[in-house]
């Protein structure tokens, strides 16, 4: 995996679980399983998390008996991790925006900057400041 992808998924992975989160309270491998079908996330980067985000209070947990083995944690979101996942959503919309449109290679015409050299204008090569002083 290229090192700039993996730093692109650690950044939005609480994003990405507090989404999964809304959807539906859910326990860590479930969790972990959505991430690493979705965007290859490994559970090994999830549950550190699920105990960051458990410690600020933007998820609660509770135990659920299970058929197959012991009792399973689920997590579910607080009021202040919904607050949060609109707020990471509203950013996340806006810069990945702006990423679009930097990385397009067509930008539209009313986005792109205007190019001195298309129109014959001459370009100035270097700005000369002047600053008044006052003596003292």
């Amino acid at each position: 995996m290229e090192p700039n992808l993996t730093q692109f998924k650690k950044g939005v992975l609480e994003l990405c679980v507090l989404a999964v989160l809304a959807r539906a309270d859910s326990y860590g491998y479930d969790i972990a399983s959505q991430l690493a079908d979705a965007i290859g996330m490994g559970e090994g980067t999830v549950y550190p998390l699920m105990r960051r985000m458990q410690k600020e209070a933007l998820v609660s947990t509770y135990f659920v008996e299970s058929p197959s083995g012991p009792p399973r944690k689920y997590y579910a979101l607080t009021d202040l991790g919904r607050r949060s996942l609109e707020a990471q959503r509203g950013a996340w919309e806006s810069f990945s925006s702006a990423v679009t449109r930097v990385l397009s290679p067509e930008r539209s015409a009313d986005t792109a900057r205007p190019n001195p050299h298309a129109s014959g204008a001459s370009v100035p090569t270097h700005l000369t400041v002047h600053k008044t002083t006052e003596k003292p």
